[in-house]
């Protein structure tokens, strides 16, 4: 039996990954994208539907014509520091968009629902390991819309039954080692391909915002992720939801935390290249630390991050950097 899953934001960075891991998993991924952020050349694994998630007459028809078993929503602006000068941007894309696909997908009776939140939900709590039941304190407008939008859904499951699962992850980093797929943004604000860009000269220098937080060694300090394990544990709540399990909330992060200082010195190891970079000032917005438990995700899901070591992410991140980008 054939299974669409509708996979918004499938031609970004991470929904492209999901997409490829979807189709492995025998599912049919329905990209739905508007493209403005996201990249044509990146679906690969299943059809295509142009549409952006406020226009509901286009999305009712995306659901009549796929019948889908799940939504994997991934579509979002997620850039911290545009979120803190232009709120408005983020509340009425990522929160009223989101709410736009929600009533569409509840009235197709389309009431699994996988959704891409983020540890940004939590703010800036120093000197813990954040788990699920971490306070949610979020302290800019996109860390604040995931959490609205992480609202609609428990209140949606209130009234229609809307099952979900939850995943708030940290930095996402790596690439599709079959380099099908990768991490390509314009303008680019991921300090991994930030730093690849100027050890490979498409930038002058990477910038390193702040030198003068509570850590070590000055810089801010965050949780890597590969961006394969985290679509593993996508699918994997796919099939939670698939099966009856119920509505529920992942951290998907590895436990440590690097500076920026040391993902520079990673990437020196990794590349054999040295990274030219500036000191600037903290960007508005940022957080000092955020590392993540993922002790749930391992233990209920069965989660098994298999790549999310620094070096490996890196070194993957690299390849797909000097193979080739998304051209618009």
């Amino acid at each position: 039996m054939t299974q669409h899953v509708i996979v918004t934001g499938g031609a970004g960075y991470i929904g492209s990954h999901a997409c490829k891991a979807l189709r492995a998993a025998g599912f049919i991924p329905v990209t739905v994208d508007n493209l403005s952020t996201g990249w044509e050349d990146a679906v690969k694994f299943g059809p295509f539907e142009r549409c952006d998630l406020l226009d509901r007459d286009n999305l009712d028809a995306v659901f009549s014509k796929y019948s889908p078993v799940a939504v994997m929503h991934f579509a979002a602006f997620s850039q911290v520091g545009e979120s803190m000068h232009d709120p408005a941007k983020y509340w009425r894309n990522n929160v009223i968009g989101s709410l736009t696909l929600v009533e569409a997908a509840v009235a197709a009776n389309c009431l699994n629902f996988v959704f891409s939140s983020t540890c940004a939900t939590y703010g800036d709590q120093d000197n813990v390991v954040l788990d699920e039941n971490s306070v949610q304190l979020p302290i800019n407008s996109y860390g604040a819309s995931k959490k609205a939008v992480e609202d609609i859904l428990g209140n949606f499951q209130q009234a229609f039954g809307l099952d979900h699962v939850i995943f708030r992850y940290f930095n996402v980093a790596g690439g599709d080692p079959d380099g099908e797929v990768g991490e390509f943004h314009q303008p680019e604000t991921h300090l991994i391909p930030l730093m690849l860009d100027a050890i490979s000269g498409k930038r002058d220098a990477l910038t390193i915002f702040g030198t003068d937080y509570e850590t070590p060694d000055g810089t801010c300090v965050r949780d890597y992720v590969h961006v394969c394990d985290l679509v593993d544990a996508h699918v994997l709540g796919l099939k939670w939801l698939l099966e009856g399990k119920g509505s529920r909330v992942f951290n998907l992060g590895t436990g440590d935390g690097f500076s920026v200082r040391e993902v520079i010195d990673h990437s020196r190891a990794v590349t054999n290249k040295e990274v030219p970079y500036v000191e600037g000032a903290r960007r508005a917005g940022d957080c000092t630390k955020l590392v993540s438990g993922s002790e749930r995700a391992v233990t209920e899901l069965g989660w098994a991050p298999m790549r999310s070591n620094l070096g490996e992410m890196i070194a993957d991140a690299w390849r797909w950097h000097q193979t080739g980008h998304y051209e618009k």
